[in-house]
């Protein structure tokens, strides 16, 4: 509920400050309606990093944990990026995050320590991340700073990644299954799997495999000594 509303809330205030905004001027003038999408994107980064920070900490799972430390380093990335382009329009960003952020933050932390906490922190995340990409696609289509537009253009494959990663209320690892490079003997298919089971099954099956092998050729070498006995 609380990232509903959050996400609702967002896509309000951005939509609202570019409603009001003067065409003529809005190119020229970055703060007034793009400048909303930067100071939003801001602090959906602070958050993410925050609540992200909080779960490589009371996360259970390792799946979680891996996923979550993807995106601290993710967003940071992208939110420097977002602070230098605003000292570079000269767009003041808000020093933290929103009340409603916070309080997400703090329902979070009350599950640390249960069973509950895991899932908590993967419908928020993608709660959060599919009003991120919703803010991406206003800003690509209506945006009128081209800066601010290239920066969103080029955030948007991370948030996708990042929505993909969470946005079905399980964990997806950070090298899902089934994206196995050719010639490594499929042993990459148990790297997204941070408990291992993938890992051990691949291993499992190239281990049965070398067993099937050899037990082909001892076969084949019984025959061919059969034969060789029968001609004599």
């Amino acid at each position: 509920m609380r990232s509903r509303q959050w996400a609702a809330a967002a896509i309000t205030a951005l939509a609202i400050s570019t409603a009001t905004a003067c065409p003529a001027h809005a190119a020229e003038d970055p703060g007034v309606t793009d400048g909303a999408f930067l100071k939003t994107v801001h602090q959906g980064n602070l958050a993410e990093i925050e609540t992200s920070k909080d779960a490589q900490h009371n996360a259970t799972t390792a799946c979680v944990k891996d996923v979550a430390g993807m995106f601290v380093r993710d967003h940071t990335k992208m939110d420097g990026d977002v602070m230098a382009l605003a000292g570079k329009l000269k767009i003041s960003l808000p020093s933290g995050t929103t009340a409603e952020q916070q309080q997400q933050l703090a329902d979070l932390r009350a599950k640390a320590g249960t069973k509950e906490y895991d899932s908590a922190w993967l419908s928020a995340q993608a709660g959060n991340h599919r009003a991120t990409l919703a803010l991406i696609d206003q800003q690509i289509a209506s945006g009128r700073n081209a800066q601010i537009t290239a920066a969103a253009k080029a955030a948007r494959p991370i948030v996708e990644m990042h929505l993909n990663r969470v946005g079905s209320g399980a964990c997806r690892g950070q090298s899902p299954m089934g994206a196995v490079p050719a010639g490594d003997g499929g042993m990459a298919a148990g790297a997204g799997s941070s408990d291992g089971t993938t890992t051990a099954l691949a291993g499992g099956v190239a281990f049965g495999g070398a067993l099937l092998a050899g037990a082909t050729v001892l076969a084949l070498r019984r025959r061919r000594a059969g034969a060789a006995s029968g001609r004599h």
